[in-house]
């Protein structure tokens, strides 16, 4: 299965990323793995990449509760990014939480695509990979 180009997890849990990452190389997921510690981090270097006109994530996995910038103002954010790329990143909401208005606050953000339960499975990529490629 071809695996994506670049991807890029926002996340301000050291466990949670390594883990995530390990599992990626794993099942050969992503070529380049970007990581960001908070929303503020994240738009910051993708606002670097797109300026340089550099290749956006095809994927990026977002916390919510992070501290400084959490992932619903990274949301709000990251429709502002000046690249037309940005429109065919596929966001996926990673999160601890079934909290019943997280998901349905979820639904106004058309960019994302998915809400995945935290610690993220072999499964969870395969099924990814698939949905990307297909």
């Amino acid at each position: 299965m071809k695996n994506v180009q670049i991807c890029c997890i926002i996340d301000d849990d050291p466990i949670f990323i390594y883990g995530t990452k390990r599992i990626m190389k794993e099942v050969d997921f992503a070529e380049d793995i970007l990581v960001y510690n908070n929303g503020q981090e994240a738009v910051e270097g993708l606002m670097e990449i797109s300026q340089a006109e550099g290749l956006m994530p095809e994927v990026i996995f977002l916390d919510l509760n992070m501290p400084i910038m959490n992932g619903w103002e990274f949301l709000d954010e990251y429709k502002n990014l000046p690249n037309n790329n940005t429109e065919k990143t596929i966001i996926y909401i990673i999160s601890s939480s079934v909290d019943p208005r997280d998901l349905e606050r979820v639904k106004n953000y058309e960019q994302v695509n998915n809400y995945i339960l935290k610690p993220i499975t072999p499964d969870d990529l395969s099924t990814i990979l698939k949905a990307t490629k297909a």
